[in-house]
């Protein structure tokens, strides 16, 4: 079958060919054996589930995510889960609900959106992860944001910046210190959001402009918000930043920006962002962490502190791709013992079925029992 008549995929998904697939299983491997290292045990829940499952009601931002169908068998609505994270969450809080805490756990697996956004225009995508449940404290932060960028450097990333935000930064403010009127919260996150200095003297809350220029370097920045944070509100969380950021300061650059809330709607006192410096993705955040809360089957909830990895941009930048694939070619009649024997030194061999067949890719041929470069 030719390219032009080739069946075709429904938009944003797509075929994943060699080498690039034999790259994505090696960033796979790489990553869960760093989180094994870390003790954390894989588990793998099902591609899809019942549509509450995997979220809550009609304001719940993940419902805007699913991709719904209905299950024949119950005819009940079925939706393909475009986070694995709750799928975790339900297994903590259920089936591993009796296992003593901080329960660890790591998956890999692939998700679908609903539909492409600019920064991700593929629906499907691979999601790699871990999550510590039963506790979020500092140091399970400084465990779980480390173990983060160890799996992005197993994998082959030699450069790594993770950004420490406080999601709930302004709610806490707002309680405590720097009081607004109803509805005033929404609007400065909007202009946090945007940096938007004037909008934030427009509203009445230029009390929150020094929050724009607490970005930056952990190094620079957290000075910035202790100097802001005058009435002490923000105190133990300058404290747990700053543990947090000199726990990583060897294997990532740590930068601050305290208002970031894209991609933390769940998550409670911590957030963090990761990039891969050192690739041709630098630009789009690779990964996602924090604290947040699970819910169990009685209707409790647990804290938890975990991460997901989206590596797909960094595999298409040729990450987990072979420095050097040796491929011999085995003609007919070849030394099946020698061949084997190559084979268990790391040697790809590819054997000819017919006298036609051709060493195509190969960089070396069998003579003998000896490899020989073309």
């Amino acid at each position: 079958m030719t390219a032009s008549n080739a069946p075709l995929l429904p938009e944003g998904l797509r075929d994943r060919l060699p080498p690039e697939a034999e790259a994505a299983s090696r960033v796979t491997r790489a990553m869960i054996d760093a989180m094994a290292g870390y003790g954390y045990a894989r588990v793998a829940p099902p591609i899809a589930e019942y549509r509450e499952t995997l979220a809550g009601d009609t304001d719940d931002p993940v419902a805007r995510d699913l991709l719904r169908f209905t299950d024949p068998v119950s005819r009940r609505t079925l939706a393909i889960r475009p986070d694995i994270t709750r799928q975790i969450g339900r297994i903590a809080g259920t089936l591993l609900a009796d296992v003593p805490r901080p329960l660890r756990l790591s998956y890999a697996g692939q998700v679908v959106k609903l539909a492409a956004t600019t920064l991700w225009p593929e629906r499907e995508m691979l999601q790699i992860g871990a999550e510590l449940i039963g506790n979020h404290s500092v140091a399970a932060a400084s465990e779980v944001a480390r173990l983060a960028v160890e799996c992005l450097r197993a994998a082959g990333v030699e450069s790594v910046q993770i950004d420490l935000t406080l999601p709930d930064l302004v709610d806490t403010l707002a309680e405590r210190s720097l009081p607004l009127p109803v509805g005033g919260a929404d609007a400065v996150r909007t202009a946090l959001d945007a940096k938007d200095a004037g909008a934030l003297q427009r509203i009445g809350a230029a009390a929150y402009l020094p929050l724009l220029g607490a970005t930056g370097d952990a190094a620079t920045a957290l000075p910035r918000l202790a100097a802001f944070d005058t009435n002490k509100v923000l105190a133990s969380r300058i404290a747990a930043l700053t543990e947090i950021a000199e726990g990583l300061a060897d294997v990532a650059r740590v930068t601050i920006d305290p208002t970031e809330r894209h991609g933390f709607a769940y998550h409670s006192w911590l957030g963090f962002t990761l990039f891969a410096t050192d690739s041709a993705a630098r630009g789009i955040p690779v990964g996602r962490g924090g604290a947040y809360s699970v819910s169990r089957s009685d209707g409790s909830a647990e804290p938890a502190m975990g991460f997901s990895l989206y590596p797909d941009p960094l595999i298409a930048a040729g990450l987990g791709a072979e420095a050097e694939e040796r491929r011999l070619f085995l003609p007919l009649g070849h030394d099946a013992q020698a061949a084997a024997t190559l084979r268990a030194e790391g040697w790809i061999t590819v054997a000819a079925l017919s006298a036609d067949d051709e060493a195509a890719g190969c960089t070396h041929r069998l003579e003998g029992r000896d490899p020989v470069a073309y």
